[in-house]
């Protein structure tokens, strides 16, 4: 067969469904290879929506998602979605077609040196310079894509090694086992979990990627201690268990906050220090931190490790839940209680435009608890991860690491494709929503019926907030958008424009009731952004 039929051999070895990308001249062998697979290639609009596909396939599935380009510019608009997926621990494979290995040693037209590209931002690299390395050059990118901190890898594919002919078999796949705690370390975590006066959970990211989610419910529930979650780990306990306090990471004294400052020991599970800056929730350095995870901790002046459990995180929490002694009292439950009040403040606020605490808690109640929400990034984020209330891991995705625009849309179209017995629903500003916008088509031309809710002001509404609370003032964050109903329907979409608080509700279950792309213009009062900044920095700690 042809190195190129190999490769897609390979990729049908490793379980790939979708591949997302744009064919170009330097990938004809390999999008030639392709329709004889079983393996779904989606042509995006843009190779940033691809990456960005393949990288929300990544998070909602744990299995690396594929991206494909050709070379030169194709290659560099991979880039932003690939870095998001690195960063935010997604799984991820790109794929970019080469010049010949004829061309790579001068300048020529559209070469880059595409490993050196994208070596910072993955954690593997690999130039397919002979046919006969394709299967391990693929199974050893599959395998480190996988393995803890999962993140994107990268292979160059020249045209004339896709062309060449090989005869050769994928390798057999392997899942690494991960290792069991040291039981020194499991008695030594329990027993200054044992001597704490106020202990504190956050759990992050990795508890998801782990499938830990239920022994660190299990976990909390035993001991009686408090569990706030970073934003890209909303779900992994219930909100409604008793030991949940929401998520952290508002960069102001929210009311978790009040429970750092309080708490003597901070258990940290799954934690990503990417999702959330130590110096954030750790200034004061005088805490003693219990690290679990699969990975050692990364070292930070805020995050001196007192006891450090590495091994399967399911398994660290079962064993120190079983050694440390249960606490009697729980000392957190007031913060609990004043987010939820927060939460309903709003829920019949009729003001014109929507207040965000409105149009989330319309949202919430339009949704299934197993329904997936992707949250692509600004001040609609900060909402979001404060106030949507979340049953399940990976329901509400949100890229918090690299922390990208523009992820939205296409997310919500791998979300979709990963899981279409759900509904979908992107939520973005007007800013985000047009960086891709043009996988509207892609979403409708594949028939992944999905709700884009638009919060609509007219402007970069985050940087107006942090620029208001800076000088007092704003600038240059002001911008004109098109009319999002025209536009939607441009696009064969269905198009809503909200003229009154009280349509959002009906409006958001006719839309996901559609069975197609709906997008929804959602005027949003963002004066909430500074009142909330100023209730929070007046908060007395309801403990």
């Amino acid at each position: 067969m042809k190195a190129a039929e190999l490769l897609v051999k390979c990729l049908e070895n490793e379980g790939v469904e979708f591949i997302f990308g744009i064919p170009g001249e330097e990938n004809l062998h390999l999008m030639d290879a392709l329709t004889a697979s079983p393996i779904r290639f989606i042509t995006t609009r843009h190779e940033q929506g691809a990456a960005f596909m393949a990288d929300v396939y990544g998070r909602v599935t744990g299995r690396p998602g594929v991206c494909l380009a050709t070379l030169g510019p194709g290659a560099t608009n991979l880039v932003t979605g690939v870095a998001d997926a690195n960063m935010d621990h997604a799984p991820l494979i790109a794929i970019a077609g080469q010049a010949s290995t004829t061309r790579l040693h001068k300048e020529s037209h559209q070469v880059l040196d595409l490993q050196a590209l994208f070596r910072p931002i993955t954690k593997y690299t690999s130039q397919l310079l002979e046919a006969e390395i394709i299967p391990e050059v693929v199974r050893k990118a599959f395998k480190l894509a996988q393995t803890e901190k999962t993140g994107a890898c990268f292979i160059d594919f020249p045209e004339n090694i896709a062309a060449l002919e090989i005869n050769a078999l994928p390798l057999r796949v392997q899942f690494p086992t991960p290792p069991e705690p040291a039981a020194d370390r499991v008695r030594a975590a329990a027993e200054v979990i044992s001597k704490a006066q106020n202990p504190l959970i956050l759990a992050g990211n990795g508890v998801v990627r782990a499938h830990a989610c239920r022994q660190l419910a299990e976990f909390a529930e035993r001991l009686q201690i408090p569990v706030a979650n970073t934003f890209m780990a909303k779900g992994v306990i219930p909100f409604k268990h008793p030991m949940a306090l929401g998520s952290a990471g508002l960069q102001a004294h929210d009311y978790v906050n009040c429970g750092f400052d309080r708490a003597d020991v901070i258990i940290c599970v799954g934690y990503d220090l990417v999702e959330y800056h130590p110096c954030l929730w750790h200034p004061t350095r005088d805490r003693k931190i219990i690290h679990i995870d699969m990975s050692p901790a990364e070292v930070d002046a805020s995050y001196i490790v007192e006891v450090g459990v590495v091994g399967d995180i399911g398994l660290s929490l079962t064993r120190i839940a079983q050694t440390a002694i249960p606490r009697t009292r729980e000392t957190l439950r007031p913060l609990r209680a004043a987010l939820i009040e927060d939460m309903n403040r709003h829920r019949d606020d009729a003001s014109f435009p929507v207040k965000p605490q409105k149009i989330i808690w319309d949202l919430r109640t339009a949704l299934g608890l197993d329904d997936i929400v992707v949250c692509d990034v600004g001040a609609h984020k900060l909402w979001m991860a404060r106030m949507f209330r979340c049953e399940q891991p990976n329901t509400c995705i949100i890229s918090n690491g690299f922390a990208s625009m523009g992820i939205a849309v296409p997310g919500a179209v791998a979300a979709k494709l990963a899981h279409p017995e759900r509904k979908v629903v992107a939520v973005t500003g007007d800013a985000g929503f047009l960086m891709n916008s043009q996988e509207i088509e892609t979403a409708l031309r594949v028939g992944t019926a999905l709700v884009i809710l638009v919060w609509n002001d007219g402007g970069y509404g985050l940087i107006e907030w942090k620029q208001k609370n800076a000088f007092g003032r704003s600038s240059n964050v002001r911008f004109n958008n098109p009319d999002f109903v025209k536009y939607a329907e441009s696009f064969g979409a269905k198009g809503y424009r909200i003229e009154r608080a009280a349509d959002l509700l009906p409006t958001l279950k006719k839309a996901i009731a559609d069975n197609t792309v709906s997008i929804i213009d959602c005027p949003v009062d963002y004066s909430e952004n500074l009142r909330l900044a100023e209730r929070l920095g007046q908060m007395i700690c309801p403990l």
